[in-house]
């Protein structure tokens, strides 16, 4: 393993959130040929300096992204261990969330976790828990585990680390997709293959789901919708299989890109549930090949969750190709640049150190009954107000989701409007969020 591939992944993760945040300005606006535009006033895409001075911080995505590689190399020694360290960076990273937009199930989820109790890092079922904000923040499950060997433990953890804010299928297994594909980036297993292998990995997660004996019933009634979702896309793309190259349309414009993207989502903002922004982030990847610049273009600047689809499709071309033909201005000058470069060196350092045994099946496992009693809220402040989630579809509704948004709309230049400091609540509607 490569440690420059290790920083590359935290850092371009970041890279890929901060550029398609920009500040709120650029994940709230839903036209990507707009952004384009923006792109190229600004002097191209290479010119363009990443940094919180120049208008591109961190949004909640990154500082989460952060805090679950601080608990993945604090001292543990049993899973119990470690996921109550996440739960407490969890809890801290939620001091550092003004600006950043985070969504209402995950500021909620952590709001719910006691770290020092037993079981604290449990929260009840959540039928509306299917947003992204679990999978934005999984990238550093799969540099702690690599190896092929590694897939029970790479499962547990990112099912317990996404169910404590998003708890429920579509949610958790959004964060089981990005820790899978970061951990085959370093496998270096053809990213045809990637799709196809998450959908056999499916059948890893329910095991695990059963083991734990916790919301067993509830997860086996709303299973159906990732993976029906998933086996669509890989159908459409031609790689179902995972024996095949992918077929794009022919163009593939950031118009034709924008209308897909919203009509694999669940409510028409693409990359905004838990099935979706590993899969736009995955179809990027896909397209882009070693190319920086065509992945920032397909995976970060569209009218969709752009930031949470950015951090994923950084995250894992970091973990397949370093820092190959990386403007050095697009992750030299990041927000908490520094802390990202030593966690992925003691991510490295962990990974390699890990004692593997490949007959072992989900050790550490917990046994515990499947209600989650009620416990008093966290007082840890809040900084921001949350916005609500979207409504994950469940086995009794229908089909026929809506597709109607109600965004801030950008002025003629393409830009939201200023004057005032965005958050999830004030551009999404009651019925579509993303965290």
């Amino acid at each position: 393993m490569d440690v420059k591939r290790y920083e590359a992944c935290m850092l371009l993760g970041a890279a890929g959130d901060s550029l398609g945040y920009r500040n709120g300005r650029w994940e709230f606006n839903e036209n990507g040929r707009s952004i384009h535009i923006q792109v190229k006033k600004l002097g191209g895409l290479s010119a363009i300096t990443l940094s919180k001075e120049n208008g591109f911080m961190l949004s909640d995505d990154s500082i989460l992204h952060i805090h679950t590689a601080q608990a993945l190399v604090s001292e543990w020694k049993t899973k119990e261990d470690l996921y109550s360290n996440i739960a407490r960076e969890y809890k801290k990273g939620c001091r550092d969330m003004h600006g950043r937009s985070p969504g209402a199930t995950t500021l909620n989820g952590i709001d719910m976790l006691i770290p020092d109790a037993p079981n604290g890092y449990r929260i009840p079922f959540n039928y509306s828990g299917g947003g992204c904000g679990a999978a934005m923040r999984a990238c550093p499950i799969g540099l702690l585990y690599p190896d092929p060997n590694d897939l029970n433990d790479l499962v547990a953890v990112a099912i317990e680390a996404g169910r404590m804010t998003h708890n429920h299928p579509t949610g958790f297994l959004g964060s089981v997709a990005a820790a899978l594909f970061v951990s085959y980036a370093l496998e270096n297993k053809p990213i045809r293959e990637w799709g196809a292998g998450l959908l056999k990995t499916l059948d890893i997660a329910m095991d695990y789901i059963k083991s734990s004996n916790v919301d067993v019933h509830q997860n086996t009634q709303n299973w159906y919708y990732f993976k029906e979702k998933w086996t669509k896309y890989l159908d459409e793309r031609g790689i179902l299989d995972g024996n095949s190259d992918p077929i794009f349309p022919d163009p593939y414009t950031v118009d034709i890109r924008d209308d897909f993207y919203s009509s694999v989502s669940y409510s028409g903002w693409g990359g905004a549930s838990g099935h979706d922004a590993p899969m736009i982030a995955y179809d990027a990847l896909l397209g882009a090949g070693d190319s920086w610049e065509e992945l920032c273009l397909r995976g970060m600047l569209h009218g969709g969750d752009n930031d949470s689809t950015g951090i994923i499709a950084g995250s894992v071309w970091g973990a397949m190709y370093g820092f190959k033909g990386v403007p050095e201005n697009h992750y030299h000058h990041l927000e908490y640049e520094e802390r990202m470069s030593k966690l992925a060196m003691e991510l490295f350092r962990k990974a390699n150190s890990i004692e593997r045994n490949s007959e072992e099946k989900f050790d550490d496992k917990l046994s515990l009954e499947g209600e989650v009693k009620d416990q008093p809220l966290d007082t840890s402040p809040m900084t921001l107000k949350p916005a609500v989630d979207k409504e994950p579809p469940t086995s009794d509704q229908s089909a026929d989701i809506s597709q109607e948004k109600d965004h801030i709309q950008p002025d003629e230049s393409g830009d939201v409007p200023q004057g005032k400091e965005y958050n999830k609540t004030d551009v999404i509607s009651s019925d579509i969020s993303e965290d």
